[in-house]
């Protein structure tokens, strides 16, 4: 049986393989599995064969209808991986710009109804195919810039029935369009004017988490864990609640204080905790010994301009699996671009090139459930590859501003460019 699709010459191909029963942790992270002039071939989705373009071919898979691509002079890698977004909304919120220039805080913006419940109340008000176009905009700009799966929350409805909106909106998109959604109920994302905070927990607990399990519309539940927000006690309310409902768990841990976020989701044993800017060397040391992966979102921090980004060499020393996402939303980071998010990483989380690559490949799936699918080029795994129009792995963070994806990739078809 020949391949669909051969892609051969690769001056660098990085296949982040070894890692699919666990994440990349420690000095793993930089172990990436580099192979010069490398080839991968793809057959009715599936890769079938990686390694030198010599090996692969010896192989047999190049046949009279197989589609070549030459990846001469470039590097190839894995599909990138987006493991924390809040990509469905409607409108925007540009106008909060002067008031984060004049040093207003979020706290303070959301107070005044702005933040999530200004999103909140447009995504409301917009009709679906509104949502989705403007929905299926951004995809497309994640696609392009490499992002081959992503994970979607809800969140911008807060009540019931918008809640469940947004997720049937997010299956949808999921069928109308090349990337892969994963979604991911977040009811508990703000507390609504009307409610106090116990009011509105209650109401997740008793009404929206049975709701969305009984229709089967989300793989894991958020939670925003914020003094200010929801506290400890109420957050862990919800997501004991969500594991009885067989949700799979995630957290918004210790981004604006250091609150014990990450002690409750190492206590909780939730697949990954989220930001994480201000959590203690006692959090940090708790998700180590449980295997919580750190979702860190560095165009977030870079967004804020408050200077303070997530310890990320003292997670990595410490062992724990370090993973990257853009937190793709309007407010505090209205990007959808995983490159910056890799120049990021490496400037002020300090990581390396591989590391960070690692951090939104192979680690970002392990985050959203998906290791044994894609983040890495491996046999029988899905085939999502991305052909980088760059010379070497340091040039990727090193030239910021552009784009450097070439080809995508996503089950063995190009979807955009080649």
């Amino acid at each position: 049986m020949y391949a669909d699709l051969l892609i051969h010459s690769a001056q660098l191909m990085a296949t982040l393989r070894g890692y699919s029963d666990g994440p990349a942790c420690g000095e793993g992270m930089s172990e990436i599995g580099l192979i010069e002039d490398g080839a991968v071939a793809i057959r009715e989705g599936k890769i079938v064969a990686v390694g030198t373009t010599e090996e692969v071919r010896a192989g047999g898979w190049a046949g009279p209808d197989t589609r070549q691509i030459s990846a001469l002079g470039k590097v190839v890698t894995p599909g990138f991986v987006d493991p924390h977004t809040h990509v469905l909304y409607a409108g925007s919120r540009e106008n909060e710009l002067s008031l984060k220039l004049k040093g207003v805080p979020y706290l303070e913006i959301l107070k005044q109804g702005g933040g999530i419940l200004s999103t909140v109340r447009s995504t409301k008000l917009a009709t679906d195919e509104e949502i989705k176009a403007q929905t299926s905009r951004r995809l497309r700009t994640m696609l392009s810039m490499g992002t081959t799966t992503v994970e979607a929350k809800s969140g911008y409805g807060l009540m019931v029935d918008e809640e469940l909106r947004a997720l049937r909106l997010i299956h949808e998109l999921d069928g109308e369009q090349a990337v892969d959604l994963v979604p991911t109920f977040m009811g508990a994302h703000a507390v609504p004017s009307g409610y106090s905070e116990e009011e509105f927990t209650n109401y997740i607990v008793d009404v929206m988490l049975p709701q969305v399990a009984a229709e089967d519309l989300a793989e894991f539940c958020d939670v925003f864990c914020e003094p200010g927000v929801f506290s400890l006690e109420s957050s862990e309310r919800i997501l004991v609640k969500a594991k009885e409902l067989n949700f799979k768990l995630k957290m918004h841990a210790d981004e604006l204080a250091s609150a014990g976020g990450a002690e409750l989701a190492a206590k909780l044993g939730v697949i990954s905790a989220d930001h994480l800017l201000q959590a203690s060397d006692e959090g940090i040391a708790a998700l180590a010994r449980q295997g919580v992966i750190a979702v860190l979102l560095p165009a977030t921090s870079f967004n804020l301009a408050k200077n303070s980004y997530a310890r990320a060499r003292e997670m990595i020393r410490a062992g724990v699996p370090v993973a990257l996402a853009t937190d793709s939303n309007p407010g505090s980071s209205p990007t959808e671009s995983m490159p910056l998010v890799i120049t990021l990483a490496c400037l002020y989380l300090r990581l390396t090139p591989e590391e960070a690559l690692a951090g939104c490949t192979i680690n970002a799936a392990h985050a959203i459930g998906r290791a044994n699918q894609v983040g890495s080029l491996e046999v029988g795994k899905q085939g999502d590859v991305l052909i980088l129009d760059i010379p070497n792995l340091n040039y990727l963070p090193y030239h910021f501003g552009s784009n450097p994806v070439e080809t995508v990739i996503k089950r063995g078809k190009v979807v955009w460019g080649g």
